[in-house]
Parts: C-alpha cells; structure tokens; sequence
C-alpha cells in the first residue's frame, strides 16, 4: 500500500524534529521508503503547512532541518540566554564527564555508557560553546563529540589530561566500548 504524500510529510516533520539537525533528502527517501522526488513535494508542502507556525524548514547543500522561524528569534534568544545561566543539570555534567574522558565519541555511545537519551544534555552543552560536534572521520553521516576549548578554561586546567583520574577513566571507558562491540 503506497503512503499518501500527507502521511509522507507527518513522517518527514517527525524524524526531523525527533533528530533535531539536518537530514539529507537521500537518507529521507531511504527511511520512509519513498523516492527523492516525493521527499522534495512533501517537504514543500510540508514548509507551507509550517508556514505559520513558528517553524520553517531550512534547506542547504541537499540537506534539510526543521528550525525556529526567523521572526521567532527574539524569543529563542531568551531561552538561549537563560538555559546559558542555569546551571549545568545532572545530564549535562555526566554527558560532559563522558566526552571529556572518552571523546571524541558518538551521541549513541555516550547513551550507551548512561544508558538514557542524551539529546537535550547535547544541546546545552553545544550552546554553551563546551562540547564540538564534527562529522566523523570517514562516515560524512555520522557526528562525534569533543570538549571545546572553553570548557576547559572553564574546568580551570591547561590540557584534557589533567582531569582527576584521566588515564584510569580513559582506560575504563575503553573496557565499556570493548563490551559493547564484542558483547562481553
């Protein structure tokens, strides 16, 4: 039974307001098992119906996100200024802990080691300007994370090394990735 472009677009406003960062329109057709040129008319239809919402779909180099609008950014400016001077939660200090002595490591293995979803202790961590996302290194698709420069001003220390425990930790996280490649 073949979707309607409707049910396409709810599918399409899901998965990327669930991963929250951009989605190439060959890994949409992919997953929703439709062809590009269905993906491009539902993600048009798709920006119109968001058209008024607040929301608005931003297109760049064959990749696609779901974003705030621009007429909304006074109003995320407020949230961004006061999530940067709440202080850091539990999720975001052991997300941060996890990059700092394992890093640079991927979204899915720092779930791994918390064993929860770790998306929104990412994203304060990102605005805060104390972890890095870059592509990984030969996977375009995929991100990993490391500490920024500035969390380490912020931890007070001169080089990652110098954390309590480093090498212990380092060596530790190691036996957690090695167990959940090989299953021991």
């Amino acid at each position: 039974m073949q979707k309607s472009k409707t049910q396409i677009a709810k599918e399409i406003h899901a998965v990327l307001f669930y991963l929250a960062e951009p989605v190439s329109f060959s890994y949409l057709a992919k997953i929703l098992e439709a062809n590009e040129n269905e993906i491009r008319e539902c993600v048009e239809n798709l920006s119109e119906f968001l058209k008024d919402s607040g929301m608005c779909l931003v297109e760049h180099d064959g990749e696609i996100a779901l974003t705030t609008a621009p007429e909304m950014a006074e109003i995320v400016e407020k949230v961004v200024k006061d999530e940067r001077e709440r202080d850091l939660g539990r999720a975001s200090i052991e997300t941060l802990s996890i990059i700092a002595y394992k890093g640079p490591v991927s979204r899915k293995e720092i779930e791994y080691i918390r064993g929860v979803n770790c998306q929104f202790a990412l994203r304060t961590l990102l605005l805060r300007g104390l972890v890095e996302k870059k592509n990984k290194e030969g996977d375009e698709r995929s991100f990993v994370y490391n500490i920024t420069m500035d969390a380490l001003l912020h931890l007070g220390i001169k080089n990652i090394c110098d954390l309590p425990e480093y090498d212990n930790m380092k060596k530790q996280l190691e036996v957690v990735e090695e167990e959940e490649i090989y299953g021991e």
